[in-house]
């Protein structure tokens, strides 16, 4: 009853955006003070159950999994550490899709992982032939090197798929961001990735520690944005993410990264406690990127989705659902026997339409 109670006066207040009384505080006699206490900490243990507390993996469609797992291993470094086949009711209404027959295998590199799911039925589309750096329906991960120059050659041994012209080295006049080297690569599928290198003095600390591999883990996963104060408004305000960092990006350098003429971008990076960070990328210039297809789905290779972790899916959702978000899950779905590696979760679409999936452990 009290977490019900708890759950009904934060979506008040959430969906008016101003205090609301209920039940014995409708009572002249009940001192205001203590009104407003019990309001703020009803509030506050709300919003507690909603926040995200890890960004646990990033995830997206792939079309052959035997060959996408040979692809992140082999070029890339990342260990296999499961692999599941998964089918039923439980699985459609997570996915939004009737008929689901999933493989999911997930693969780790340091301390971050990522989720590959392999739609055995129904198929769906391929990968956009024509996609470019500023579609809003871009993501990437950007998976951090020891050495850009001896990446680049191993990546370039196996023949990747090129997405930026070359490795690019942020200028000095980009303080936030000076003396990072970064390049754009796609995967079998057509999915973009990028490898960074952090200087000293960039990036978190744990970059700068002495390693003896050349792939250390996943830094952020980026997705592009329309417009930075709709998207902080759902990660930040809603779910709770932190901002850690912004920047103004351009030049040639930028450029030839994302391989787009005149790209001018406005960059923010969000953190939760655990776990790689979310970079938007808001092309200010030019503004010519196409929205995600609305007929898109889960089993559509351009499909992305990132897992975020909250202590009670329920009251998240009701959170989001207050909040006008797009779900793609109809309700809060329980896997049977976490097969997955959680209880309960569903996905929604952030306000450009790339999917989230919030988890409960």
């Amino acid at each position: 009853m009290k977490q019900r109670l708890a759950r009904r006066l934060a979506s008040l207040v959430l969906s008016v955006g101003a205090w609301v009384s209920v039940g014995v505080t409708h009572n002249p006699a009940y001192p205001q003070h203590l009104q407003l206490h019990n309001q703020t900490s009803v509030l506050a243990q709300a919003q507690t159950q909603s926040a995200v507390t890890a960004i646990e993996s990033v995830g997206m469609t792939v079309a052959d999994m035997d060959k996408s797992i040979a692809f992140y291993s082999q070029v890339l470094s990342f260990q296999k550490v499961s692999d599941v086949e998964v089918l039923g009711t439980e699985y459609e209404q997570l996915q939004g899709l009737f008929g689901v027959r999933l493989r999911v295998v997930k693969m780790q590199l340091g301390s971050e992982s990522i989720e590959l799911t392999e739609y055995l039925t129904p198929k769906g589309k391929p990968f956009p032939i024509d996609s470019r750096s500023n579609d809003r329906w871009f993501q990437h991960i950007a998976i951090v090197t020891s050495d850009m120059d001896k990446a680049y050659q191993r990546l370039r041994s196996f023949k990747v798929q090129h997405a930026s012209t070359a490795p690019q080295t942020i200028p000095a006049s980009n303080k936030a961001a000076a003396g990072i080297r970064a390049f754009y690569f796609r995967d079998p599928d057509g999915h973009y990735l990028e490898t960074i290198y952090f200087p000293s003095g960039k990036g978190d600390p744990k970059w700068q520690k002495p390693a003896n591999q050349l792939f250390l883990g996943i830094d952020h996963t980026a997705i592009v944005v329309s417009n930075t104060a709709a998207s902080l408004k759902f990660y930040r305000d809603v779910l709770g993410l932190k901002l850690a960092g912004e920047s103004m990006n351009f030049g040639t350098e930028q450029e030839h990264l994302n391989n787009v003429q005149g790209a001018r971008l406005r960059i923010s990076g969000l953190r939760a406690p655990i776990g790689p960070g979310i970079e938007f990328l808001e092309y200010l210039q030019p503004k010519d990127g196409r929205p995600l297809p609305p007929d898109a789905k889960s089993n559509d290779v351009l499909h992305w989705q990132i897992t975020l972790v909250v202590k009670d899916a329920d009251a998240a959702a009701q959170t989001l659902r207050l909040n006008q978000v797009l779900f793609i899950s109809p309700e809060v779905v329980a896997i049977p026997g976490q097969k997955l590696g959680f209880k309960k979760g569903f996905l929604v679409r952030d306000p450009d339409g790339h999917p989230m999936r919030i988890v409960e452990k």
